[in-house]
């Protein structure tokens, strides 16, 4: 697998420093026992989870019942998304996909047509996307139709985001790990690709801080994978540090 030095994307090497003193994961689907590393880590997402589900009240309820006056149906979308279990095997932790219930604002008209966005991906991850609707390698589908104007901005701050807090509370999510993939999307990997799914996938990640929607399929995969093989909390809070700047700056939210 290349290193993210030989990527060529902006920035990786700010934070390839911090890999240097850990060791790669052995195996695909398991990764080294460090179990204290796992419980500081869960803490971490409760307490920052419901700190923030508290604070931030206010501005949720604001948010859905805007999106209930802007456009009729449900404030939340709720999909089945590709997620994982942690479990001890042999003295190793090892990984088991599973699907969860995963929460967003909803930033589309209600009822929207899944299959625009399934062929959509499809091509992302075979990296076809040349000349597919003009999207080049953008992750994001551009000039959506479905897209609401109240859901354009929620897109563009990351606001419709903001629900997955409750995902994170329940254990099915963390703060920081690889994106949460709807489960068509999952079903296209390949055996390497699916490595990626070896954590607990996240609402901010290394995918997200430095590549966004602006990178090829491969490109991601290789940064949730790299990711995946030298996480620690001294990386998670790195990540969650450029986060803000990342949704200020708003680059491959659209």
């Amino acid at each position: 697998m290349e290193s993210f030095q030989e990527t060529g994307i902006e920035n990786l090497a700010t934070i390839d420093s911090i890999y240097r003193d850990h060791a790669p994961a052995t195996t695909v689907g398991r990764t080294s026992p460090r179990l204290a590393y796992f419980i500081a880590k869960r803490t971490i997402d409760i307490v920052l989870s419901i700190a923030a589900l508290i604070v931030l009240a206010p501005i949720l309820a604001l948010i859905a019942l805007a999106i209930k006056l802007d456009s009729p149906g449900p404030a939340l979308f709720v999909q089945m998304r590709t997620g994982s279990r942690r479990r001890t095997d042999d003295g190793d932790t090892a990984w088991e996909a599973t699907e969860f219930r995963f929460y967003k604002f909803r930033s589309m008209v209600s009822d929207a047509d899944q299959s625009v966005h399934i062929d959509h991906i499809r091509a992302y991850v075979s990296g076809n996307l040349s000349g597919l609707a003009g999207d080049r390698a953008a992750f994001k589908l551009s000039k959506d139709k479905r897209i609401t104007r109240l859901g354009a901005v929620l897109r563009a701050t990351s606001l419709d985001e903001l629900p997955q807090f409750l995902n994170v509370l329940r254990g099915d999510m963390s703060l920081v790990g690889p994106r949460p993939v709807p489960v068509y999307e999952s079903i296209l990997y390949s055996h390497q690709q699916k490595e990626r799914l070896n954590a607990l996938p996240g609402m901010t990640g290394l995918w997200q801080v430095l590549g966004r929607g602006r990178v090829t399929f491969d490109e991601m995969c290789r940064m949730d994978i790299e990711y995946v093989r030298n996480c620690s909390l001294k990386l998670d809070m790195l990540i969650l540090l450029k986060t803000l700047p990342a949704v200020i700056q708003a680059a491959g939210a659209r």
